[in-house]
């Protein structure tokens, strides 16, 4: 059986005092490979930088996480497409909308979701989604973009039945993140029909 951590930005700046100590201790509990989400050109060379140390573990995506849509958008999709181009990734993630925080770059996010989406049916790559208060936005893009070769999932899905239907029917997978477990999780609803 092999185990596996499919969303975990490694790199990120939380994990930089014990990496090496969580990633052997992972190791040794069995995951044997982890599939790691792009967030902005900032991140990048910290991602190959990751790659390098695990090898045999680590398997990047490229793509512009929505909460970093900001004013450079098209500089930093610029980057995706050059990055993209260069080597191989897994997948294009994580992109998609998310309107918790703040709805200032709404369109701005809607492009840079359509346009990755554009880039993985290029490189035949599935989407890695991130969607929070979001799903119409998000299933509107879905929607326009639907083909025979768009596929993905929906990381840390968080939708209701119907949601989970739609994203479906659309060729995505649902991932059920640790948010499941939360006193006003919605899993039940999926269990009990």
């Amino acid at each position: 059986m092999i185990l596996t951590d499919t969303h975990s930005h490694l790199y990120s700046e939380e994990f930089d005092l014990d990496r090496t100590e969580m990633m052997q201790r992972a190791i040794n509990a069995g995951v044997s490979r982890f599939f790691v989400p792009s967030i902005d050109s900032n991140y990048t060379s910290k991602m190959y930088e990751l790659e390098k140390q695990y090898p045999e573990n680590v398997f990047l995506m490229m793509g512009l996480h929505p909460t970093y849509v900001k004013e450079n958008y098209l500089e930093e999709l610029a980057h995706v497409e050059k990055e993209l181009a260069s080597r191989k990734f897994y997948a294009v993630g994580e992109i998609g909308i998310d309107l918790f925080w703040d709805k200032t770059f709404l369109k701005e996010q809607q492009y840079a979701f359509k346009h990755q989406i554009q880039l993985a049916k290029k490189y035949k790559l599935g989407i890695n989604i991130h969607c929070r208060d979001a799903f119409d936005e998000v299933f509107e893009v879905l929607e326009s973009e639907k083909s025979d070769d768009l596929f993905g999932i929906f990381h840390c899905f968080t939708g209701d039945l119907g949601q989970a239907q739609r994203a479906i029917s659309l060729g995505m997978k649902l991932g059920i993140g640790g948010v499941a477990t939360f006193k006003n999780g919605k899993i039940d609803q999926f269990l009990n029909k």
